[in-house]
Protein backbone atom coordinates (compact mmCIF):
# COMPACT_ATOMS: atom_id res chain seq x y z
CA UNK A 1 0.00 0.00 0.00
CA UNK A 2 1.49 3.23 -1.07
CA UNK A 3 1.64 5.70 2.08
CA UNK A 4 0.87 9.38 2.02
CA UNK A 5 3.70 11.73 2.30
CA UNK A 6 4.92 12.61 5.46
CA UNK A 7 5.43 16.41 4.73
CA UNK A 8 1.69 16.02 3.18
CA UNK A 9 0.38 14.69 6.59
CA UNK A 10 2.25 17.62 8.39
CA UNK A 11 0.37 19.94 6.19
CA UNK A 12 -2.64 18.56 7.03
CA UNK A 13 -2.50 17.63 10.65
CA UNK A 14 -1.59 21.98 11.00
CA UNK A 15 -4.54 22.70 8.60
CA UNK A 16 -2.58 24.38 6.01
CA UNK A 17 -4.77 22.45 3.31
CA UNK A 18 -7.85 20.16 3.27
CA UNK A 19 -7.43 16.02 2.25
CA UNK A 20 -9.06 15.36 -0.63
CA UNK A 21 -11.21 12.76 -1.47
CA UNK A 22 -8.37 9.88 -1.85
CA UNK A 23 -6.51 11.13 0.76
CA UNK A 24 -9.27 10.80 3.34
CA UNK A 25 -10.07 7.51 2.04
CA UNK A 26 -6.68 6.31 2.60
CA UNK A 27 -6.85 7.85 5.97
CA UNK A 28 -9.89 6.29 6.50
CA UNK A 29 -8.56 2.26 5.42
CA UNK A 30 -4.67 3.00 6.25
CA UNK A 31 -3.66 2.80 10.37
CA UNK A 32 -0.32 3.86 9.97
CA UNK A 33 -1.01 6.69 8.09
CA UNK A 34 -4.25 7.55 10.59
CA UNK A 35 -2.01 7.15 13.67
CA UNK A 36 0.90 9.56 12.39
CA UNK A 37 -1.82 12.08 11.17
CA UNK A 38 -3.64 11.93 14.93
CA UNK A 39 -0.41 11.96 16.65
CA UNK A 40 1.43 15.01 14.45
CA UNK A 41 -2.40 16.42 15.36
CA UNK A 42 -1.52 16.58 19.33
CA UNK A 43 1.16 17.92 19.15
CA UNK A 44 0.05 20.82 16.73
CA UNK A 45 -2.75 21.34 19.41
CA UNK A 46 -0.29 21.06 22.01
CA UNK A 47 1.83 24.40 21.27
CA UNK A 48 -1.65 25.94 20.18
CA UNK A 49 -2.58 25.85 23.47
CA UNK A 50 0.77 27.59 24.74
CA UNK A 51 0.24 30.31 22.30
CA UNK A 52 -1.52 32.16 24.85
CA UNK A 53 1.13 31.70 27.98
CA UNK A 54 3.49 34.75 28.77
CA UNK A 55 6.37 34.68 31.42
CA UNK A 56 6.43 30.85 31.34
CA UNK A 57 8.94 29.04 34.01
CA UNK A 58 11.65 27.24 31.71
CA UNK A 59 11.09 23.71 31.53
CA UNK A 60 12.69 21.03 33.81
CA UNK A 61 16.32 20.08 32.69
CA UNK A 62 15.07 16.30 32.42
CA UNK A 63 12.87 17.20 29.48
CA UNK A 64 16.19 19.13 27.92
CA UNK A 65 17.89 15.79 28.39
CA UNK A 66 15.37 13.77 26.95
CA UNK A 67 15.34 15.78 24.18
CA UNK A 68 18.92 15.92 23.26
CA UNK A 69 18.74 11.91 23.51
CA UNK A 70 16.11 11.81 21.43
CA UNK A 71 18.04 13.85 19.21
CA UNK A 72 21.37 11.46 19.70
CA UNK A 73 19.18 8.38 18.54
CA UNK A 74 17.94 10.25 15.28
CA UNK A 75 21.69 10.94 14.67
CA UNK A 76 22.68 7.02 14.77
CA UNK A 77 20.15 5.94 11.90
CA UNK A 78 21.30 4.96 8.91
CA UNK A 79 22.51 7.55 6.43
CA UNK A 80 21.34 7.95 2.84
CA UNK A 81 25.07 6.68 1.70
CA UNK A 82 24.86 3.79 3.89
CA UNK A 83 21.70 2.77 2.75
CA UNK A 84 22.75 2.93 -1.15
CA UNK A 85 25.77 0.83 -0.49
CA UNK A 86 23.64 -1.69 1.45
CA UNK A 87 20.93 -1.63 -1.62
CA UNK A 88 24.40 -2.07 -3.76
CA UNK A 89 25.47 -5.47 -1.99
CA UNK A 90 22.21 -7.14 -2.36
CA UNK A 91 21.36 -9.65 -4.60
CA UNK A 92 18.78 -9.47 -6.95
CA UNK A 93 17.46 -12.72 -7.69
CA UNK A 94 14.23 -13.93 -6.48
CA UNK A 95 16.45 -16.48 -5.12
CA UNK A 96 19.90 -18.38 -4.75
CA UNK A 97 20.60 -19.69 -8.12
CA UNK A 98 17.01 -18.81 -9.93
CA UNK A 99 17.23 -15.69 -12.32
CA UNK A 100 14.96 -13.61 -11.83
CA UNK A 101 13.11 -11.17 -14.69
CA UNK A 102 14.99 -8.03 -15.40
CA UNK A 103 11.09 -5.84 -14.55
CA UNK A 104 10.77 -8.12 -11.10
CA UNK A 105 13.92 -7.67 -10.09
CA UNK A 106 13.99 -3.60 -10.54
CA UNK A 107 10.73 -3.75 -9.09
CA UNK A 108 11.58 -5.42 -6.06
CA UNK A 109 14.81 -3.24 -5.78
CA UNK A 110 12.22 0.05 -5.96
CA UNK A 111 9.97 -1.49 -3.45
CA UNK A 112 12.78 -2.50 -0.69
CA UNK A 113 14.38 0.99 -1.75
CA UNK A 114 10.60 2.62 -0.86
CA UNK A 115 10.46 0.65 2.29
CA UNK A 116 13.59 1.67 3.64
CA UNK A 117 13.06 5.13 2.62
CA UNK A 118 9.54 4.94 4.66
CA UNK A 119 11.20 2.92 7.34
CA UNK A 120 13.71 5.72 7.97
CA UNK A 121 11.78 8.79 7.62
CA UNK A 122 9.00 7.11 9.92
CA UNK A 123 11.47 6.48 12.88
CA UNK A 124 13.15 10.04 12.59
CA UNK A 125 9.47 11.57 12.22
CA UNK A 126 8.41 9.58 15.65
CA UNK A 127 11.99 10.89 17.57
CA UNK A 128 10.95 14.39 16.28
CA UNK A 129 7.36 14.32 17.52
CA UNK A 130 8.91 12.60 20.43
CA UNK A 131 10.77 15.66 21.27
CA UNK A 132 8.29 18.46 20.60
CA UNK A 133 5.82 16.65 22.59
CA UNK A 134 8.32 16.50 25.58
CA UNK A 135 9.09 19.97 25.56
CA UNK A 136 5.75 21.19 25.44
CA UNK A 137 4.29 18.65 27.87
CA UNK A 138 6.81 19.87 29.96
CA UNK A 139 5.90 23.49 29.56
CA UNK A 140 2.36 23.07 29.78
CA UNK A 141 2.53 20.44 32.78
CA UNK A 142 5.15 22.90 34.95
CA UNK A 143 2.30 25.33 34.17
CA UNK A 144 -0.04 22.87 35.21
CA UNK A 145 1.14 21.90 38.44
CA UNK A 146 1.83 26.00 39.00
CA UNK A 147 -2.08 26.84 38.63
CA UNK A 148 -3.31 23.89 40.13
CA UNK A 149 -1.11 24.57 43.31
CA UNK A 150 -1.11 28.04 43.33
CA UNK A 151 -4.18 29.32 41.78
CA UNK A 152 -4.16 32.87 43.13
CA UNK A 153 -0.83 34.94 42.91
CA UNK A 154 0.50 35.28 46.93
CA UNK A 155 -0.13 38.08 48.67
CA UNK A 156 2.53 40.62 48.62
CA UNK A 157 4.39 40.51 52.10
CA UNK A 158 3.57 43.67 54.42
CA UNK A 159 6.44 46.11 55.13
CA UNK A 160 7.38 46.62 58.60
CA UNK A 161 10.25 49.08 58.08
CA UNK A 162 12.14 50.49 55.59
CA UNK A 163 14.93 53.16 54.23
CA UNK A 164 15.40 55.43 51.34
CA UNK A 165 19.43 54.75 50.87
CA UNK A 166 21.34 57.88 49.59
CA UNK A 167 25.07 58.19 48.13
CA UNK A 168 27.56 57.80 51.13
CA UNK A 169 30.93 59.57 50.87
CA UNK A 170 32.72 60.16 47.56
CA UNK A 171 29.71 57.67 45.80
CA UNK A 172 28.70 60.05 42.66
CA UNK A 173 25.37 61.36 44.01
CA UNK A 174 23.49 59.51 41.18
CA UNK A 175 23.66 56.42 42.81
CA UNK A 176 20.60 55.55 45.42
CA UNK A 177 18.14 53.12 46.16
CA UNK A 178 15.95 52.14 48.98
CA UNK A 179 15.39 49.03 51.02
CA UNK A 180 12.47 47.32 52.24
CA UNK A 181 12.10 44.74 55.55
CA UNK A 182 9.27 42.67 54.75
CA UNK A 183 7.03 40.72 57.82
CA UNK A 184 8.17 37.43 56.31
CA UNK A 185 11.93 38.24 57.67
CA UNK A 186 13.70 38.98 54.27
CA UNK A 187 14.97 42.52 53.16
CA UNK A 188 14.13 43.48 49.76
CA UNK A 189 17.18 46.17 48.63
CA UNK A 190 16.75 48.12 44.96
CA UNK A 191 20.10 50.05 43.69
CA UNK A 192 20.36 52.31 40.95
CA UNK A 193 23.63 53.79 39.47
CA UNK A 194 26.24 52.20 41.72
CA UNK A 195 29.89 52.69 40.19
CA UNK A 196 31.95 50.00 39.25
CA UNK A 197 33.81 48.01 41.10
CA UNK A 198 36.35 45.40 40.64
CA UNK A 199 35.07 43.39 43.52
CA UNK A 200 31.66 42.98 44.70
CA UNK A 201 28.61 44.87 46.63
CA UNK A 202 27.79 43.51 49.86
CA UNK A 203 24.93 44.36 52.13
CA UNK A 204 25.53 45.03 55.84
CA UNK A 205 23.32 45.75 58.85
CA UNK A 206 25.01 48.58 61.27
CA UNK A 207 24.51 49.64 64.64
CA UNK A 208 25.23 53.60 64.94
CA UNK A 209 25.16 53.75 68.30
CA UNK A 210 28.27 51.08 68.71
CA UNK A 211 29.20 50.60 65.12
CA UNK A 212 28.85 47.26 65.30
CA UNK A 213 27.93 45.48 62.03
CA UNK A 214 27.28 42.19 60.26
CA UNK A 215 26.46 41.00 56.88
CA UNK A 216 23.35 39.68 55.00
CA UNK A 217 24.39 38.90 51.95
CA UNK A 218 26.00 40.28 48.68
CA UNK A 219 24.87 41.61 45.29
CA UNK A 220 24.88 40.09 42.24
CA UNK A 221 24.22 41.75 38.67
CA UNK A 222 20.89 42.81 39.61
CA UNK A 223 19.62 46.10 40.84
CA UNK A 224 17.07 44.07 43.27
CA UNK A 225 17.85 41.20 45.62
CA UNK A 226 16.05 39.58 48.46
CA UNK A 227 18.01 38.94 51.51
CA UNK A 228 17.02 36.81 54.30
CA UNK A 229 17.42 38.30 57.98
CA UNK A 230 18.58 36.68 60.87
CA UNK A 231 15.47 35.13 63.27
CA UNK A 232 15.27 37.61 65.92
CA UNK A 233 17.07 40.26 64.68
CA UNK A 234 16.45 43.73 66.76
CA UNK A 235 16.39 46.30 64.36
CA UNK A 236 16.28 49.25 66.54
CA UNK A 237 19.56 48.67 67.28
CA UNK A 238 20.65 47.57 63.86
CA UNK A 239 18.97 50.15 62.15
CA UNK A 240 21.67 50.98 59.36
CA UNK A 241 21.43 49.50 56.07
CA UNK A 242 24.89 49.92 54.57
CA UNK A 243 26.25 48.66 50.95
CA UNK A 244 29.74 48.50 50.37
CA UNK A 245 32.64 47.74 48.04
CA UNK A 246 34.57 44.52 48.51
CA UNK A 247 37.65 43.10 47.38
CA UNK A 248 37.91 39.27 46.98
CA UNK A 249 41.01 39.45 49.53
CA UNK A 250 39.27 36.82 52.01
CA UNK A 251 39.02 39.48 54.16
CA UNK A 252 35.44 39.27 56.04
CA UNK A 253 35.38 42.65 57.89
CA UNK A 254 33.86 45.64 56.05
CA UNK A 255 35.95 47.23 53.58
CA UNK A 256 35.31 51.10 54.70
CA UNK A 257 34.16 51.96 51.19
CA UNK A 258 30.64 52.20 51.62
CA UNK A 259 28.86 53.34 48.80
CA UNK A 260 24.90 53.44 50.14
CA UNK A 261 23.38 54.07 52.87
CA UNK A 262 20.25 54.73 54.90
CA UNK A 263 18.54 54.43 58.24
CA UNK A 264 15.18 51.90 59.00
CA UNK A 265 11.83 53.43 60.09
CA UNK A 266 8.43 51.85 60.29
Amino acid sequence: MQHLDHDRLVFLALGESQADNGESTHLDSCEHCRVEMETLQHVAGLGAETQDLRDLPDPPEHVWQGIVAEIRAAEDLPSLTETRQQQAVEPTNGSAGEPTAPGAASGGRLHRSRSRRRARWSGWAATAVTAVAAAAIGVVGTVSVLRQDDPTPAPTPAVVASAPLAAFGSTPKTAEGDARVLQNGQLHLHVANLPRVPGYYEVWLINPTNLEMFSIGTLGGNSDALLPLPPNVDLKAYSVVDVSAEQYDNNTKHSGDSLLRGTLTG
